[in-house]
């Protein structure tokens, strides 16, 4: 059993490994965790993982700079229907497109768009960083087990873009930053966190470690 990370310049790569591995091996799964830039790994990988960090047409561009990465990608998500996990920008890049500095298509797996954090009248920062906690909209698998809500568990944000889902369907739980802002997306055998699991102590390890035992 396998785990492709996929390394395309952009993302928390060794800290999304060592969480990836910590979790496996806690859980008992004989699962290898594989840092790749090989679009053959990808296509061979029980689950795969797309991090992310920066600009979303910077990731975009970077996914589609590796010869065979997006077309593995897509194969393995569409044909093959295995886990998949969009992290950060790896997120947002599972949206119809997203607006930072330019439009950029994403893959289309999850209708919705991309867009600014509207500050709102609190004037709050941009870009949202760090704790907060999540409500949940729609339950799913890989929060299993986990306390969600006011008095909940925290994750760890860092982001100045967030994504708009256009079905209400696709929407697992939201983070309230004046406003509600989507903190997990999924549809079918893919699912996205725009918050960071391998940063998230405790509620992020659980969350990675529902990931490995998910069979959509």
């Amino acid at each position: 059993m396998t785990v492709a990370l996929i390394d395309y310049g952009a993302g928390n790569l060794r800290s999304a490994e060592k969480g990836l591995e910590r979790v496996a091996h806690e859980i008992g799964r004989d699962q290898k965790i594989l840092l790749t830039r090989d679009p053959d790994v990808v296509a061979k990988a029980d689950r795969v993982v797309l991090p992310g960090d920066g600009a979303f047409p910077f990731c975009r561009r970077g996914v589609a700079a590796i010869d065979g990465m997006e077309e593995a990608i897509r194969d393995f998500v569409e044909v093959k229907g295995r886990p998949f996990l969009g992290i950060c920008v790896g997120m947002q890049l599972l949206a119809t497109r997203g607006l930072e500095h330019e439009s950029t298509d994403g893959f289309g797996w999850i209708d919705g768009v991309v867009k600014a954090i509207d500050p709102g009248p609190e004037r709050l920062k941009v870009p949202h960083m760090g704790w907060n906690t999540m409500n949940l909209v729609n339950p799913h698998p890989v929060l299993d087990g986990l306390a969600l809500g006011p008095d909940g568990l925290h994750a760890y944000f860092l982001h100045s873009y967030a994504f708009e889902v256009t079905h209400h369907a696709d929407l697992v739980a939201t983070a309230d930053y004046g406003g509600r802002v989507t903190a997990i997306v999924a549809r079918n055998n893919v699912v996205g966190t725009q918050f960071h699991p391998e940063k998230s102590q405790r509620l992020g390890l659980a969350l990675l470690a529902n990931f490995l035992k998910w069979a959509p």
